[in-house]
C-alpha cells in the first residue's frame, strides 16, 4: 500500500484526444489490494506502491495526516500478507505514532484497533500477548475511539463490527455495530463494501449461527480472502 489560444486550445484538444485514466490514489490502490486482488503477490506490489506515494507525501508535508496514516496502514497490510513479525511490530509502533500524534483521526484508531483484535483472533490471546503484545482492551477502546470519530459513515461501525464478531462472535456489541452500519451512509466505495459485509454478517448472526458469522467475517475482512499458498 499513487496554456490567447492554449485556454482555447485545451478544451477543444480534451474532446477529441483520448484521456489518460486517472492514476489511482493511495487509497484506491489500498483498498484494492486488500479487498478485490485475488494474488498475493499483486496486492503486496500494489501496498507498497501506496506506502511509497504515502511516505513521500508526509516527507513533503509532515503534517499530512491522511498520508501519515495510510503509511501506517499499508505496512500494516503488508506484515499481514508477509507473515513477518518485524514488520508487524514495526506496523504497530506507527499506528501507536500517529495516535499519539493525530489522535482525533478515525482511520488511525481503526488501524490501532484492527492491529491488537486481529493478531489475537489468529493466534489466541495468550500467544498474541506473548509473541506481540496485543491486547485486547487497548484494541476495543481504539476500535469505540473510532466509531465515535468517524461520524455516521458506514465503515468505522461497519469495521469495528466485523472485527468484533471475528474475534467473539457473541459480542452484543459487534452485532449493533453491524446493524447501525447496514443501515448508516455509505459515500465512498470502501463505506458500501464494508457495508454489503456487515449485511451479510447479520445474516447468519440473526440465525443464531454464530460460528457462521465469525468465519465469514474473517473472510470479508482485509485480506481475509489471502491463501498463503497463493503467489
Amino acid at each position: 500500500m499513487r496554456f490567447v489560444s492554449t485556454c482555447v486550445l485545451v478544451p477543444l484538444l480534451a474532446l477529441v484526444l483520448p484521456q489518460a485514466a486517472p492514476a489511482q490514489s493511495v487509497r484506491d490502490l489500498l483498498t484494492q489490494a486488500a479487498f478485490q486482488d485475488r494474488s498475493g503477490s499483486v496486492a503486496l506490489a500494489r501496498i507498497d506502491k501506496a506506502r511509497a506515494a504515502a511516505l513521500a507525501s508526509a516527507k513533503r508535508d509532515p503534517d499530512d495526516q491522511d498520508s501519515a496514516v495510510l503509511a501506517a496502514i499499508a505496512l500494516g497490510y503488508r506484515a499481514k500478507l508477509t507473515g513477518d513479525r518485524s514488520e508487524a511490530m514495526a506496523a504497530r509502533r506507527q499506528f501507536e505514532q500517529v495516535v499519539g500524534r493525530f489522535p482525533r483521526n478515525a482511520e488511525a484508531q481503526a488501524g490501532l484497533g484492527a492491529w491488537h483484535l486481529g493478531i489475537i483472533a489468529h493466534v489466541g490471546r495468550f500467544v498474541a500477548r506473548a509473541v506481540a503484545g496485543a491486547r485486547e482492551n487497548t484494541g476495543l477502546a481504539a476500535l469505540d475511539r473510532s466509531v465515535a470519530l468517524g461520524g455516521d459513515r458506514a465503515f468505522f461501525a461497519g469495521l469495528a463490527g466485523l472485527l468484533r464478531i471475528n474475534y467473539d462472535p457473541g459480542d452484543a456489541r459487534g452485532l449493533q455495530l453491524l446493524d447501525t452500519a447496514a443501515k448508516a451512509p455509505a459515500p465512498t466505495p470502501l463505506d458500501r463494501i464494508i457495508q454489503k459485509s456487515a449485511v451479510a454478517v447479520l445474516a447468519p448472526l440473526r440465525r443464531g449461527d454464530r460460528k457462521g458469522a465469525k468465519a465469514l467475517a474473517d473472510r470479508l475482512l482485509p485480506f481475509g480472502w489471502f491463501d498463503d499458498k497463493d503467489s
